[in-house]
């Protein structure tokens, strides 16, 4: 018999397809997705039928695209290059001609296209708009399909989020659109939903009678590097809690779905963005706490940074306390907080479970004993963690916390930098699971809408924290009488 590895761990390979990346000189593309798509082709898991159009303002041949590319040649022989401007028509009907001549390699196969646009967000409705206009949207009926991979922001409010969702569809039905977040191709957010709902040890605790409080951290050291034009617009409530840190949320807290079918779980997380309690406007800042860093540990304010305002009220940092109502979750805190140039740079989900309600240890009560934590590492290590009580070593019986640790560096796989990998592959085989649906998007914004539009009537500044800090002391007196748990790596 064939052990489980082989039937359910071997990646499928994709049907061969013509991936075109849109803004294939700029910095995402050249730093994560032909890295990415060189991995998979290492991997065997980009079909050698397939091709890939690298589109862009810059006046390349393939050869000498290629050649900035550098490494493998076989892979390099994968990718052709077209020369153009987004805005003018005929460039699309040249690489209309480029795709037509790309599907001819496809031998006796359909030919898949993808869609990547890492473009800026005023650009991306603009190619849409283009292609769906020059007939590249639509789909045939042999099997094919047409995908567009979309990255953030998704709107900047409601009612842009609405706009852009009914433009798009518009052009093209949800099902071809692949929104992307890079967090969801992490190899521990992945594994959230195995750990929850493949152990029968977690599932049955998973809920308000065992857990007191779940912690969520994205913390930076960066700046906003060159970055300040589009995140003095926006500031960490649009750039992080919008999407990455409601995602992580969405999947910690989300009910057991009836499968693992892409909708079935993208329903689920739409319900428990549903749930979320409205914040009281009225009580806001003993609800969500926004801070802005200044100088300090030798480095410069967020005021002195290229391309922000030197009046700028833009957030740098939101630390908030989250409430579900639903009955899994009743009255169990949610703390979520990002930052940016904070004393470190970590990522990690936290559940912290009640203390044990009776201690027969002399000497010992149960608010003394360390409550048992399951830490899910997301950067700078990937793993997880668990801590227990325990009998410390020796003659005298004395308790003490230890630790159960898991990392994929231990299986020789980092997990680090592949999130693209992963969620590439998925998109070429057309799972949209790790992608974020539309619905998710305007849920997301109801929540966080009303507190912009607060913070817009109100323009005192945030509260400053110096750079290199654990952040503002408004963020440690959120979660009083609890302590955040340390940046520093465990």
């Amino acid at each position: 018999m064939r052990n489980f590895e082989e039937l359910f761990c071997v990646e499928t390979a994709p049907m061969p397809a013509v991936v075109v990346i849109f803004g294939a000189t700029g910095d995402l593309a050249q730093r994560k997705l032909f890295p990415a798509l060189r991995n998979l082709h290492d991997r065997q898991l980009f079909n050698e039928s397939s091709m890939i159009i690298a589109c862009g303002r810059r006046p390349f041949t393939d050869e000498s695209f290629r050649a900035v590319l550098g490494g493998d040649g076989d892979f390099l022989r994968h990718i052709k290059y077209c020369c153009g401007d987004n805005n003018d028509s005929g460039f699309y009907q040249k690489l209309k001609d480029m795709i037509s001549a790309a599907e001819s390699n496809c031998s006796d196969y359909v030919c898949n296209i993808l869609f990547y646009l890492s473009l800026s967000p005023d650009d991306m409705l603009s190619v849409c708009s283009n292609l769906a206009s020059n007939g590249m949207l639509q789909e045939e009926n042999n099997g094919s399909w047409k995908h567009i991979v979309l990255e953030k922001p998704f709107g900047s409010d409601l009612e842009s989020a609405q706009l852009l969702n009914c433009r798009l569809h518009e052009l093209m039905n949800e099902n071809q659109i692949y929104r992307i977040d890079h967090y969801l191709g992490k190899e521990t957010v992945q594994n959230i939903m195995m750990l929850r709902f493949a152990n029968v040890i977690f599932e049955p605790l998973w809920r308000s009678e065992y857990i007191q409080q779940v912690e969520i951290t994205a913390a930076e050291t960066l700046g906003v590097e060159r970055r300040g034009k589009y995140y003095d617009r926006a500031g960490a409530l649009r750039d992080m809690f919008q999407n990455h840190m409601l995602q992580l949320l969405a999947l910690t807290a989300m009910e057991v779905p009836i499968s693992f079918d892409a909708d079935a779980v993208r329903d689920e997380k739409v319900k428990l963005l549903r749930s979320i309690r409205p914040f009281d406007l009225e009580k806001l800042d003993s609800q969500l706490v926004r801070g802005q860093y200044v100088a300090g540990n030798d480095l410069i304010g967020y005021r002195q940074e290229a391309d922000v305002a030197t009046d700028s009220v833009t957030e740098t940092y939101v630390a908030a306390e989250i409430m579900i109502d639903n009955w899994r979750w009743r009255n169990v805190p949610f703390f979520l907080r990002s930052g940016k140039r904070l004393a470190h740079k970590k990522s990690e989900i936290a559940i912290t479970f009640k203390a044990i309600p009776h201690s027969i240890f002399p000497g010992i009560a149960p608010e003394y004993m360390h409550h048992n934590v399951l830490t899910l590492q997301i950067f700078p290590t990937e793993g997880i963690t668990l801590s227990l009580q325990a009998k410390k070593p020796g003659p005298k019986l004395c308790v003490g916390s230890m630790q159960l640790n898991f990392d994929y560096a231990s299986l020789g796989k980092s997990g680090g930098d592949d999130a693209y990998e992963r969620l590439l592959l998925d998109a070429l085989l057309g799972d949209p699971t790790l992608f974020i649906r539309s619905d998710f998007i305007e849920e997301s914004w109801k929540l966080l809408t009303p507190v912009l539009k607060k913070w817009a009537e109100n323009v005192s500044a945030p509260e400053f924290y110096p750079a290199g800090s654990e952040g503002p002391e408004g963020g440690r007196k959120l979660i009083a009488p609890a302590v955040w748990r340390p940046l520093a790596v465990d």
